[in-house]
């Protein structure tokens, strides 16, 4: 249960390692007949039900376990982008998505997926290097002067967007985008907190950080608004 990379990669391997035989060898025999079928991606297909039933039967062993389930949907997530990015896996055809997507294991990825996130929130805060910009020493690349957290802060948001985009469908997709929004609220909570205890001294170099990471995280989030 705790290497599921196991057999996500030695189905990587199969499909990889038998490419040139079913293009060379098969494929020829299924266009003679007139099949509109592709050999290789019916290949994959069949090795990737293998995986659903594979996950279907694992799933609920390792659904309290935080650490194996996490293990589990990152591995999965590793695997679908190789899978359709180098094999050229069709998004119509049957993938680990759709098991992910299943209402028990899915509440489970939001509550995991939510716990992390905070407590690598509470982390970033607590940095001694919260407030300070990356690049305060490169005039030219920081006109805004991000303090470390927001900059750190939004590349979570982006990660958690690219873990769920593949998602089948819309509905799942906005319940992750309703995490992402609790998340946002949660942080300007903890900004207005840092904030108030910062008001006597509101030019001191804290205060200016923590509008800094305002105006940024506000500007990032109007660039995001035209994607879907």
């Amino acid at each position: 249960l705790n290497k599921p990379e196991w057999y996500l990669t030695q189905v990587l391997m199969w499909i990889g390692n038998h490419a040139k035989f079913l293009d060379e060898k098969i494929q020829p025999i299924l266009d003679k007949v007139g099949s509109s079928l592709n050999a290789g991606l019916e290949f994959s297909r069949a090795l990737v039900m293998l995986i659903l039933e594979k996950l279907a039967a694992d799933i609920p062993c390792l659904l309290y376990d935080d650490t194996l389930f996490c293990h589990l949907v990152d591995e999965v997530l590793l695997f679908e982008k190789e899978l359709y990015s180098v094999h050229g896996y069709l998004s119509s055809f049957p993938s680990c998505m759709h098991i992910l997507s299943e209402e028990s294991c899915f509440q489970r990825w939001l509550t995991v997926e939510k716990k992390f996130a905070l407590q690598k929130m509470d982390s970033m805060l607590s940095s001694e290097a919260a407030w300070i910009s990356q690049y305060k020493d490169i005039t030219d690349v920081d006109e805004m002067k991000v303090p470390d957290c927001a900059e750190t802060f939004m590349t979570l948001l982006l990660v958690i967007t690219d873990r769920y985009k593949n998602l089948p469908t819309a509905s799942r997709k906005l319940q992750f985008l309703g995490l992402q929004k609790e998340l946002v609220d949660d942080f300007r909570i903890r900004l207005t907190q840092v904030m108030k205890e910062e008001t006597r001294a509101s030019l001191g170099f804290r205060y200016c950080a923590i509008l800094n990471a305002v105006n940024y995280i506000a500007t990032v989030l109007a660039d995001w608004a035209d994607n879907v």
